[in-house]
């Protein structure tokens, strides 16, 4: 519920400090709500955030390692990247499952859409599917920059990791943590929920 007393930013001119094909920084003179002046930053990303979460027959899912940039860390996530935002974000859900993981699926089911990731600073939304019915798929090729592994675990290993810490992506944490409470509730279609607590 939106407050009756709403205050809002006001937005002056803005200005592009930085950019690339994959973002660009831009510089706002702005108006707090609370009326104080501030020069604030914003990250527009230029793709969708999309993310997979793949179970198979056995209940496991594919956990894709890599080192990331930004924190010079080594992360476990499941299988994510950017789309096109001019296309259905399944569209790239379906090339970022084959492309990180060889994998396609006959089920796909929205997990979530229009998520913030980072509202602060970045105006990133995120979208994420559950994928079920997996088989083989090498349509895309890897992106020459990513040095991928794979790992395939229980549904329940994942969450456990994601509870615990070892998984720090947050794009990942709310993926399995969601599907996780919706299988316990029983919010799934009888299947798939049979296979998420099948591996756990």
């Amino acid at each position: 519920m939106i407050p009756d007393n709403r205050r809002r930013w006001t937005r002056g001119p803005g200005t592009t400090v930085f950019e690339n094909r994959w973002i660009s920084l831009h510089t706002y003179d702005a108006i707090a709500p609370t009326g104080a002046h501030t020069d604030y930053g914003v990250v527009h990303m230029k793709n969708l955030a999309l993310g997979v979460l793949p179970i198979d027959d056995q209940g496991c899912t594919r956990l894709v390692g890599q080192e990331r940039f930004v924190f010079d860390q080594y992360s476990w996530e499941l299988p994510e990247g950017g789309g096109d935002p001019a296309l259905p974000p399944i569209e790239g859900a379906k090339r970022e499952l084959s492309e990180e993981a060889g994998l396609k699926a006959d089920h796909w089911l929205p997990l979530f859409e229009n998520v913030q990731l980072s509202n602060s600073v970045t105006d990133e939304r995120a979208f994420a599917f559950i994928a079920w019915g997996l088989s083989p798929d090498s349509s895309w090729e890897k992106d020459p920059s990513e040095d991928l592994a794979v790992r395939h675990v229980p549904f329940s290993e994942a969450v456990a990791m994601a509870v615990s810490g070892e998984i720090s992506d947050a794009f990942s944490l709310v993926m399995l943590l969601k599907a996780d409470h919706l299988a316990r509730t029983g919010a799934l279609p009888g299947p798939l929920q049979r296979l998420l607590l099948a591996g756990g």
